[in-house]
């Protein structure tokens, strides 16, 4: 089994040319293992990030912006000039992609198998390798190794915002912003007006 950050990179990797930027495990875990020494990899705190990632169809880089709102443990993921969002519900375990422009949406259950809590640390191996400041943030720098043997460096801050991931010295996701202010609901309404249609095989 993957390590937590390990499998969250490769969300933000693998997923990227689908336009998802997930993180985090996606479902509440009602018992927790925590390490005593990791990181906390879930926010404690509502918040909103811009971020830039490596894409390995583009020789640019591809930003997204991701919202949290920690009182429902639910996550919106903005694509850059997309038409489409996507909402992640971690309590009834769902993922629906919303398309804007032909009003419909796809509802499907949410990868992965666990929702590390805010404020706990995942079960796994990590070790701590210092600290950072991403775009005037400060934050941690832990490395965890997948499952095939492939280090990541992944650092976070105290209330457990990712900030960027490193893989062999190479930034691969950075933050360029970062607001912690109240996310409203809104954000995270699904239209009831737009026809359900099934998932993208």
């Amino acid at each position: 089994m993957k390590n937590p950050i390990a499998r969250r990179i490769s969300y933000l990797l693998l997923t990227l040319p689908l336009g998802v930027l997930l993180s985090g495990s996606p479902v509440l875990a009602e018992e927790a293992a925590p390490s005593a020494n990791g990181p906390y990899v879930t926010p404690s705190v509502d918040v909103s990030v811009h971020y830039e990632m490596v894409s390995p169809q583009s020789p640019l880089p591809v930003h997204q912006d991701m919202h949290w709102q920690v009182a429902s443990l639910r996550q919106r993921i903005d694509p850059e000039n997309s038409a489409v969002y996507m909402v992640t519900s971690w309590r009834d375990h769902t993922l629906t992609v919303v398309d804007t422009l032909g009003h419909r949406r796809s509802v499907m259950p949410a990868p992965g198998a666990t929702l590390t809590l805010p404020g706990q640390v995942p079960p796994g191996s990590f070790k701590k390798l210092g600290t950072d400041m991403v775009s005037g943030q400060l934050c941690t720098v832990w490395r965890t190794t997948d499952q095939d043997g492939h280090e990541s460096d992944a650092c976070y801050t105290e209330d457990g915002i990712l900030l960027q991931v490193k893989q062999q010295g190479r930034i691969l996701v950075r933050a360029l912003s970062v607001e912690r202010t109240p996310q409203p609901d809104t954000l995270f309404v699904i239209p009831e007006s737009y026809s359900t249609v099934a998932p993208a095989r």
